[in-house]
């Protein structure tokens, strides 16, 4: 056994003797470690037990491992990094600025079950044979999801996405070239009015992101109601009520799902109601909502804004063959104003590509719909051809759009 792992065995009896909680005391952890160190250094120095080294490095490595996450800790620290997976224990790859690489980090199948153990000491859900996935939020906010055996082939495969917040406001997004200053004014302008946006883009593109920024465009007085799978969204605002899903309990009772949840957001006094992503028959209840007078946001997966108003139509049928298209097309287009679609290039680039302005009128049950901005390969520009009104956008809004009025 080398010198860090004697120490490190040294300092978790005394933990376990002393009764210290690591991750509820870490400053007591760090001095006692500090001291642990110490004293090894001293003791090595006169005897036959192997050299420790530099007693900085030594006692950060073992902070790591007794009050962090061990290994991944100094990845988890890093604010380039944005995702951190591993398919196999002996391969964690990284992504930076939308891009992965292959660390240096290298794991056990002990210390992976151990690691995923501590990561979700905190959060109330299980991971076992009769429960092979889990989704869980981690302290800082990032976003745990696990498969293990026999539904993946044969090691756990664990992804943890960080929530680094790069920018809280549209202005914040015009700075980093994500999106345009006339398209940021516009969404401004867009959002304060009450105006429901449908926010569309692939995994990794920002979509989360691109929500947080509209949420600051919210009035300050307004009541914010989020649903979520797992917390992810950081709104800035004061009166904000965060409600995630729950997972069944052993007896295969309690789960809490998204649809659920809608409903019951809709019982808090919401002035605005914001869905984290809509996956299945929750955008049912959600497009009722929306469909009541009550100003919404939402994201979902898909690969272009017609594609997303495409599957916005499509997703209310999974809550009940009694559901026809040509209502979901009709509610629809009497509730959905905006797509926002963000892209992430083979860069790592991630910005709003296109802005789709959604009619009130049906035809042969398709939905009437204008191109308001698009990308031009350097930024998001008015499209001069846009040929859209829309009651709830109001004057001055179009007139950003037509850029009438200066």
């Amino acid at each position: 056994m080398d010198a860090l792992a004697l120490v490190e065995d040294e300092v978790r009896e005394t933990i376990r003797v002393r009764g210290i909680d690591p991750a509820d005391d870490p400053g007591s952890t760090k001095e006692l470690i500090e001291a642990a160190v110490a004293d090894y250094d001293r003791r090595s120095m006169v005897s036959a037990l192997p050299l420790l080294g530099d007693p900085g490095p030594a006692t950060t490595k073992i902070f790591h491992s007794v009050a962090g996450y061990g290994e991944l800790q100094p990845l988890l620290e890093d604010k380039t990094v944005e995702e951190i997976w591993w398919n196999r224990p002996d391969q964690v790859f990284v992504a930076r600025a939308g891009r992965s690489e292959l660390t240096s980090v290298t794991l056990t199948e002990t210390k992976v079950k151990d690691l995923v153990e501590r990561m979700l000491k905190s959060t109330g859900r299980r991971l076992d044979l009769s429960s092979p996935f889990v989704d869980a939020s981690l302290p800082d906010g990032s976003r745990l999801h696990v498969v293990i055996p026999d539904i993946t082939r044969q090691h756990w495969a664990v992804n943890i996405r960080k929530f680094i917040t790069r920018s809280s406001s549209l202005e914040e997004m015009v700075q980093l070239e994500s999106l345009s200053p006339a398209a940021a004014e516009f969404l401004g302008h867009c959002v304060g009015r009450g105006v429901n946006c449908l926010i569309s883009g692939g995994t990794g593109a920002g979509k989360t992101t691109m929500l947080n920024a509209l949420t600051s465009a919210i009035g300050p007085r307004e009541r914010v109601v989020s649903v979520e799978e797992i917390f992810e969204l950081r709104i800035p605002l004061r009166d904000v009520v965060g409600l995630q899903c729950r997972q069944p309990n052993l007896e295969g009772t309690g789960e809490i799902p998204l649809r659920r949840l809608v409903k019951e957001a809709l019982r808090m006094r919401p002035d605005r109601l914001i869905v984290g992503e809509v996956r299945e028959a929750e955008s049912l209840d959600m497009l009722l909502a929306l469909n009541s007078g009550m100003p919404g946001l939402a994201t979902l997966h898909a690969n272009s804004a017609q594609d997303a108003l495409t599957k916005i139509c499509t997703l209310p049928l999974l809550a009940s063959p009694n559901i026809t298209r040509t209502f979901t097309v009709l509610t629809v287009a009497a509730c959905i104003d905006l797509v926002i679609h963000c892209t992430r290039d083979r860069a790592g680039r991630r910005y709003v590509s296109e802005i789709l302005g959604v009619g009130s009128r049906v035809e042969a049950n398709t939905i009437e719909t204008s191109l308001l901005f698009t990308h031009d390969g350097q930024q998001l520009v008015p499209n001069p051809d846009a040929a859209f009104e829309h009651p709830r956008l109001g004057p001055e809004v179009h007139d950003l759009l037509t850029g009438e009025n200066g």
